[in-house]
């Protein structure tokens, strides 16, 4: 249990100490009431002085102190029931098995900054990633959803105050041939005092909820991002394969219009033509393909980018430049790094406070309740002191029997307490996965784009070859359709390694969180005072 010592409780009990009229055995209670009531009315108070005097000395206003010092006493000496909330362990090792051999960045460089993207030196790219935070409705729809988690502290906190209502009540009946009037100003007051910590718990699990919503926001952010610089790169891809394919057609035209006079000099072959055809129009055919692949690409950056797909064109280009060398940190690093790890964090925190509410259910709730206001048969003597009307009383509620219903709810809340702990740790496993895989397609696809380099100059060479045999009547054309057909898949397998070796640089700065830090969650503090 943890005692909360709060001094402002006393300050506020001491000072409603002194508010309320003491009744002593040699003093008359309201006695400098009475006289300055006397003093601003010349004709005295003949007829209310009897009737005030014995309110002062009711011993209801006894009551009423030692009930309302009572509550700020009860909670003064309250207690938080329930689980302390600990972090939870994991497996964490001390470095990442793939990082041997990686280059790492410069000094400088150490640490991803927050516009990761522009490592690439892209300044289109840039541009188009700065839409992302501005435009992109799913990123919208999640701050939505932080700005309603963070709506719900303040519900919460709600119940550590009284709740005051007022009204006003008018009867008119007819009895026996009379008819009455009743007219009733109540004002109520219902406190319910957190002996247990259970509203103490609530609030606490809702600034848990709403700082993993915050971390949704950025996970969601993170996500985003990498997916337009995916998209990107992809795009710019499918333009490399669009030039390959230009040069390749026109290179296989030159080829037919050569077999094609080969056939009218009576050298080649109708065959050799009807192949060379075949393979142009097959050229032509997958050329055609690649712009379908390229604008689904530009669509899906035109709505990551908040725009439909009309508002958007870009230019054709190409892949610039190499991946950049990337800063990678301890594994122990990647904890505060990541916001879904950090999002799931605050979700076992949540899930530990709701353990503390289900487990305050089991004990008594203490209320205090209390009622004022005036009454009477007539409007005019409404106002007038003898109309008023007051009661006071605490109550203790204990359910003594309800087949098992609170212990089932706290064996639940402590299931979904290790069913998080369990999500949390997978997520970190995910993440150190997620940093080893592309750790390691990093450093083996530049063995593989060097060599695929070599794969595609002798595919050139073997082209050429098969060129002058077949020229100089050694060989049919086939051969030359083979190693045409060789030359354009190396060319471009040689693309798409290029463009892997980017999707991987960004699947890999996703990894390590993109340049966030868990430090930029908002705090507890924070979130209550912004709920005022």
């Amino acid at each position: 249990m943890r005692k909360t010592n709060s001094l402002h409780h006393l300050r506020g009990a001491f000072s409603l100490w002194k508010c309320i009229p003491r009744v002593r055995k040699k003093r008359v209670p309201g006695a400098n009431v009475l006289a300055r009531l006397r003093r601003a009315q010349p004709g005295g108070l003949v007829g209310h002085k009897p009737r005030l005097e014995r309110f002062l000395r009711h011993p209801g206003l006894q009551i009423i102190r030692y009930i309302f010092l009572f509550a700020f006493f009860v909670s003064f000496a309250s207690c938080s029931v329930g689980p302390k909330y600990r972090t939870p362990t994991a497996p964490v090792a001390p470095s990442f098995k793939e990082l041997a051999g990686w280059k790492q960045a410069q000094p400088q460089d150490d640490v991803l900054r927050e516009k990761w993207w522009e490592l690439f030196g892209d300044p289109l790219l840039n541009a188009l990633e700065g839409q992302v935070d501005i435009s992109n409705q799913t990123l919208a729809a999640t701050e939505a959803q932080f700005r309603a988690a963070r709506a719900v502290i303040a519900v919460a906190r709600a119940g550590l105050f009284p709740e005051i209502n007022v009204g006003a009540t008018v009867v008119t009946s007819r009895t026996n041939g009379a008819t009455r009037s009743s007219y009733v100003l109540p004002l109520q007051l219902s406190y319910e005092a957190d002996v247990w910590g259970r509203i103490r718990r609530t609030v606490e699990a809702q600034v848990a909820n709403a700082q993993a919503s915050a971390a949704d926001i950025e996970t969601a952010r993170l996500s985003l991002h990498a997916e337009l610089a995916l998209d990107y790169f992809g795009l710019r891809g499918q333009d490399e394969q669009q030039q390959l394919f230009d040069a390749t057609v026109a290179a296989f035209e030159q080829a037919l219009e050569l077999t094609t006079n080969r056939f009218n000099q009576g050298v080649a072959s109708g065959v050799d033509v009807a192949q060379a055809q075949t393979q142009l129009d097959t050229a032509r055919a997958e050329a055609l393909d690649v712009r379908v692949s390229r604008a689904q690409f530009e669509h899906a950056i035109a709505v990551l980018t908040g725009r439909p797909p009309v508002d958007l064109t870009i230019a054709s280009g190409g892949l610039t430049g190499e991946p950049p060398a990337i800063p990678v940190e301890l594994p122990s690093a990647l904890l505060e790094r990541r916001p879904d790890i950090a999002a799931a964090e605050r979700r076992v925190a949540l899930a530990n406070a709701q353990v503390g509410v289900a487990t305050a259910a089991l004990f008594p709730t203490i209320t205090l309740n209390a009622s004022t206001g005036i009454q009477s048969s007539a409007i005019g003597s409404l106002l007038s002191f003898p109309s008023w009307f007051w009661s006071i009383g605490p109550s203790l509620t204990q359910t003594l029997f309800d087949a098992g219903r609170r212990k089932a709810i706290k064996a639940s809340t402590i299931a979904i307490y290790d069913s998080t702990v369990a999500d949390y740790r997978q997520s970190i496993l995910t993440a150190f996965q997620e940093v080893e895989d592309n750790l390691a397609a990093l450093r083996i696809l530049v063995d593989e784009s060097a060599q695929q380099d070599v794969a595609v100059q002798s595919a050139q060479r073997s082209l050429a070859l098969a060129n002058v045999r077949y020229q100089g009547g050694v060989t049919s054309y086939l051969e030359v359709i083979t190693a045409q057909n060789a030359l354009l898949d190396n060319q471009r397998t040689a693309i798409e390694i290029r463009v892997r070796r980017m999707a991987a640089s960004v699947l890999l700065i996703k990894a390590l969180g993109g340049g966030w830090n868990a430090s930029q969650l908002p705090s507890s503090k924070t979130l209550v005072q912004d709920t005022h």
